[in-house]
């Protein structure tokens, strides 16, 4: 089968062969339609230093993807040949603590699809019985492809009540620019999205309760003054990983705010914890999704009007993979498909 492996230790993905997976007892072998890329493919592709000091080449990436269902093992019972179904990413080990108590988002045994076993940018992928989710007819090949990067910003947006309240969100990229729909979706008044990337901020143009701020030349300041806020953000999100944008969330707070981070820092970040405390601000550290109930919420939501779709903003073959990660790289695209059909 064709796969998008990284085969060396040295920037780029490599269009390779491999053989077909083999299945256990409880494993299902599902054909691969459509993947999206993630950012933290976009990270190894670049081969970062988090990716060399967590990938072992050579690794066949990807973890972001809808299929439909090839073979399944002998005791497999949830899923026949030919259903429509995604999958959750993170392979967790059901013995530790969290899965016992029914907290699977939380083990600390956690394994990533595509990144420590082979992942999805594959004409066929294996994935235990226990991690499949079976796609509802409402919810389209494209939509169920950036299941993953949606179920982030639906834990994250329902780690809240939004309801009501002002929110900041720092990063416009995919997470970010959901979880402001989300939001909106939700019954936030107001939602101000910031970044420096003009392409993805213009994303979310039209949407009524959405504004968008550029930080290289507008000020946060002049968006609040012009809303009439007058105690800072209730809710507010980091979805960059910057430095500057965690100083802004803690800035721009109302005192007993809720600060939900799901960004990844670069470099070791600084948090004002004097701040934090005088302010008497609750910090919520958010990894994954919920397991497995953002996965039906994002349904639910999708099926209540929600349109992610507007997100999805290229879709190549998988043999021109190059053009989606030059795109990525180059901040001039959301979120990337690769079709596999």
């Amino acid at each position: 089968m064709k796969v998008l492996s990284k085969n060396f230790s040295q920037k780029g993905l490599w269009l390779d062969e491999r053989d077909i997976p083999t299945i256990g007892h409880t494993d299902v072998l599902i054909r691969v339609t459509k993947t999206a890329i993630c950012g933290t493919d976009l990270h190894i592709y670049n081969w970062d230093k988090w990716s060399q000091q967590t990938i072992k080449t050579p690794a066949v990436l990807g973890h972001e993807f809808v299929g439909v269902v090839e073979k399944v093992g002998e005791g497999v019972e949830s899923v026949v040949e030919g259903d429509r179904v995604s999958a959750e990413g993170h392979l967790v080990c059901n013995q530790c603590r969290n899965c016992k108590a029914g907290k699977r988002h939380h083990c600390k045994n956690t394994k990533g699809l595509g990144i420590h076993t082979d992942g999805a940018f594959a004409e066929f992928v294996k994935v235990p019985e226990s991690n499949i989710y079976k796609i509802s007819d409402s919810v389209s090949d494209e939509e169920a492809a950036i299941f993953d990067p949606f179920g982030n910003a639906v834990f994250s947006a329902l780690r809240v009540s939004v309801a009501g309240e002002d929110v900041l969100i720092t990063g416009a990229g995919p997470v970010g620019c959901l979880t402001a729909l989300l939001c909106q979706h939700l019954g936030a008044r107001h939602i101000v999205v910031t970044d420096v990337n003009d392409y993805r901020l213009n994303l979310l143009e039209g949407e009524p309760r959405i504004k968008t701020v550029n930080v290289k030349r507008e000020k946060l300041d002049d968006m609040i003054s012009s809303l009439g806020m007058k105690e800072g953000f209730d809710v507010l999100y980091e979805m960059s990983g910057e430095q500057s944008a965690f100083n802004d969330l803690i800035e721009y707070s109302r005192y007993g705010a809720h600060i939900i981070n799901l960004g990844i820092f670069r470099e070791e970040a600084k948090i004002d914890i004097n701040k934090m405390i005088f302010k008497s601000l609750t910090f919520h550290g958010i990894y994954g999704r919920e397991m497995y109930d953002s996965w039906y919420k994002m349904v639910s939501f999708i099926e209540s009007g929600l349109n992610i779709k507007k997100l999805i903003t290229h879709t190549f073959p998988y043999t021109e993979y190059e053009e989606g990660f030059k795109l990525l790289n180059n901040g001039t695209a959301c979120k990337v498909i690769l079709d596999w059909s």
